[in-house]
């Protein structure tokens, strides 16, 4: 079974796919675009890279320690 860390991650990069989308789709549509949308992608993102970052920093560190 995963861990709720784990399924929590998996939700915000579900999210962040699903705003993303979102916003191509007014953009490309021509609609009005919030400015916090970008500015929501932009967080998740960054939060999924930060772990996705630290995941390999850690799996390094068990390699060579």
């Amino acid at each position: 079974m995963k861990s709720t860390f784990d399924l929590m991650r998996v939700w915000a990069a579900l999210t962040g796919l699903a705003l993303a989308a979102w916003f191509f789709v007014q953009y490309y549509a021509g609609g009005p675009v919030s400015d916090t949308l970008p500015m929501l992608i932009a967080g998740i993102g960054g939060f999924e890279l930060v772990l996705y970052g630290q995941d390999l920093w850690l799996m390094r560190r068990r390699h060579n320690g």
